[in-house]
């Protein structure tokens, strides 16, 4: 028992990507290419959403089929509308844990979701879609709900 509870303490701090990285990249690829920014330590983070004040939308990207069928895909989507965010930013769940720990300790007064995209305004959290909100809709309607958002808040 106290051997467990050593070896859980240790592993606790170590900041380890649950898929190989090499696998992932793609994943990763596919935001960035459409110009997300990624952020992958807790300090890009406080850089990127800690002084923000303008309108700022941020991806927590996955490996789970919500995110490459329907979450990925809506982003896409949403951001070649003429009203868009100033500022496109991505952390990955499950690959740069700590980072996404940080990114999501400003989506406050919302529990953990992957995927998940959340809309700030001056440094304001003012939209958010969860994973429960993402799962099983079609890409063209969770992009709805964002481009909703973005003339609402980016114009």
């Amino acid at each position: 028992m106290e051997k467990e509870s050593r070896y859980n303490s240790i592993m606790a701090g170590i900041n380890i990507p649950l898929y190989d990285p090499r696998l992932v990249q793609p994943m990763r690829d596919e935001l960035t290419r459409l110009g997300f920014r990624e952020l992958r330590s807790p300090e890009e983070v406080d850089a990127a959403l800690g002084t923000a004040r303008d309108t700022t939308l941020v991806v927590v990207n996955s490996v789970c089929g919500c995110a490459a069928r329907n979450a990925r895909p809506a982003a896409a989507l949403a951001i070649a509308h003429p009203t868009r965010p100033r500022q496109l930013l991505t952390v990955f769940a499950g690959q740069d844990a700590e980072a996404t720990a940080r990114a999501r300790s400003y989506f406050t007064g919302y529990p953990p979701s992957s995927p998940q995209m959340a809309l700030f305004k001056d440094g304001e959290l003012v939209f958010m879609l969860e994973r429960k909100n993402i799962e099983g809709r079609p890409a063209q309607d969770i992009a709805g709900d964002l481009t909703a958002a973005f003339e609402r808040y980016c114009s």
